[in-house]
């Protein structure tokens, strides 16, 4: 087997979730979708926009990476 610098590629399936939100997250989550397009000049759906905020937001918690880096360790 070659000895490749570039490891096996993880699992990319996307995982669908639903979940319910209280009117005013949901009138913040239309807002910034607004502000989106506003910024941007592309209208994007809040369930489009939702996976990478929340990508965006679990990479600014300094206290998350910490635990994340810590189970990683242990595995």
């Amino acid at each position: 087997m070659a000895d490749l610098k570039l490891p096996k590629l993880p699992d990319r399936t996307p995982t669908k979730i639903t979940f319910s939100a209280m009117p005013d997250l949901f009138e913040a989550l239309n807002t910034y979708a607004d502000a989106y397009e506003a910024t941007y000049g592309q209208r994007e759906s809040v369930p489009d926009l939702i996976p990478f905020m929340l990508d965006k937001f679990l990479a600014s918690d300094r206290g998350f990476a910490r635990v994340r880096s810590s189970r990683s360790r242990r595995e």
